[in-house]
């Protein structure tokens, strides 16, 4: 179904719009190498979009998820690579900060956001833990009113560029899920340090980061006691704004490829007359819309994260369309969208990320289908759950 977009909404998305129609675009190839995307970041700003996870009392708008889902999805119809750094203002660490986070951090950290000069860093994954959170070796002794953080995470995002690193860390050696808690870290604290750098296919960097017995005081630890439940709760809306971005780029390879199709000529006639385009075309649009309808409605559950088991639904369904749709784009485009030039080429280097970060769609299934499983088989089928 259709949502019905409120004022402010159909405000928000069209001026979003002007800016990635009008500047990111023409930009986009600045940031194959790596290069961060303040310039566009700084524009956004402007407009509010950085803050719209954070409250109004810290200079934010407080937005809720879908209107956040819908921002990212027009950013990423032009450029990957600032719809992430996006993500990374608006996603789980903003979140984590502003709900969890004593009182005069979120005052020093979060008008800075709203303004583009606070970035944030996520640091969950490591090099021998990824999705298996159970298994994180990083960890943070409390002593008295001072904690010590010692471990090393890796495919960080923004740390060169970070103000402040979001942790997940195990406390105190504790084990298991249990075990697992959530640290604040200042950027040039001592013993932080970046290690490594691996540029991607998308054309972000990513970092590996070491904490080497940095101290800091006992409030940075802004989780010590289950953890892992508030990650999980965090990182469901997460799994509402990664596909948004998937959705986006879909969208705006769909976009440029009937542009092309309507354009480009062959054999005396446009290339979207032959029946074959044709049913390419059809399929993509059908693809997107799909996708479309299962994000809004998790994206609609959110009060105030996101119902898990339809997150996981829409991330599935968004990441795996958006592959197939950007690659048909480029095939419409021919040997053209093969080349850095061309959008749809940009746009499917990014789509290629959505199924990894995030939880992996496999490990999604897997989610999805223990839920199924452990449903009562009441004989109502899926419109009588919908219903009732």
């Amino acid at each position: 179904m259709t949502p019905e977009f409120t004022t402010e909404q159909k405000a928000m998305i069209r001026s979003v719009r002007e800016l990635t129609q009008g500047n990111f675009i023409a930009r986009g190839t600045r940031y194959l190498d790596g290069s961060f995307p303040w310039e566009n970041l700084r524009e956004l700003a402007g407009l509010g979009v950085l803050g719209m996870a954070v409250p109004e009392e810290y200079g934010g708008l407080g937005l809720p998820v879908f209107d956040t889902a819908l921002v990212l999805e027009e950013i990423a119809k032009g450029c990957y690579v600032t719809a992430m750094a996006v993500l990374g203002e608006v996603g789980v660490q903003t979140r984590i900060i502003a709900h969890y986070a004593p009182e005069k951090i979120k005052q020093r950290i979060l008008p800075g956001v709203c303004e583009g000069t606070n970035i944030l860093a996520v640091c969950m994954t490591e090099p021998d833990a990824g999705t298996d959170v159970a298994s994180y070796r990083t960890n943070t002794t409390v002593k008295s009113d001072r904690v010590i953080v010692r471990g090393t995470k890796t495919m960080i995002s923004r740390a060169p560029e970070a103000a402040m690193f979001v942790v997940f860390t195990r406390v105190n050696g504790e084990p298991g899920r249990e075990g697992i808690g959530c640290v604040l870290v200042d950027a040039g604290t001592p013993g932080l340090e970046i290690t490594a750098n691996y540029h991607t296919l998308g054309g972000e960097n990513l970092h590996e980061v070491q904490f080497n017995d940095v101290e800091l005081p006992r409030e940075n630890l802004v989780i010590e006691h289950d953890g892992f439940r508030k990650l999980l709760n965090a990182f469901n809306t997460q799994r509402c704004l990664n596909p948004s971005i998937s959705l986006g780029l879909a969208e705006g390879a769909f976009d440029q490829a009937l542009k092309y199709a309507k354009e480009r000529m062959a054999f005396g006639r446009q290339i979207g007359g032959f029946q074959g385009m044709r049913w390419k075309l059809a399929d993509m649009y059908r693809d997107i819309e799909l996708a479309r309808g299962l994000l809004y409605r998790a994206c609609a559950s959110a009060d105030p994260f996101p119902d898990p088991f339809l997150a996981a639904n829409a991330k599935i369904a968004c990441n795996e369309m958006s592959l197939r749709v950007t690659s048909e784009a480029i095939q419409v485009h021919g040997g053209f969208g093969f080349t850095d030039e061309a959008l749809v080429s940009r746009l499917y280097r990014g789509a290629r990320y959505g199924t990894l970060g995030g939880g992996t769609s496999e490990t999604l299934r897997d989610l999805v289908g223990k839920r199924l499983m452990a449903r009562d088989d009441d004989g109502d089928g899926i419109l009588g759950r919908l219903i009732n």
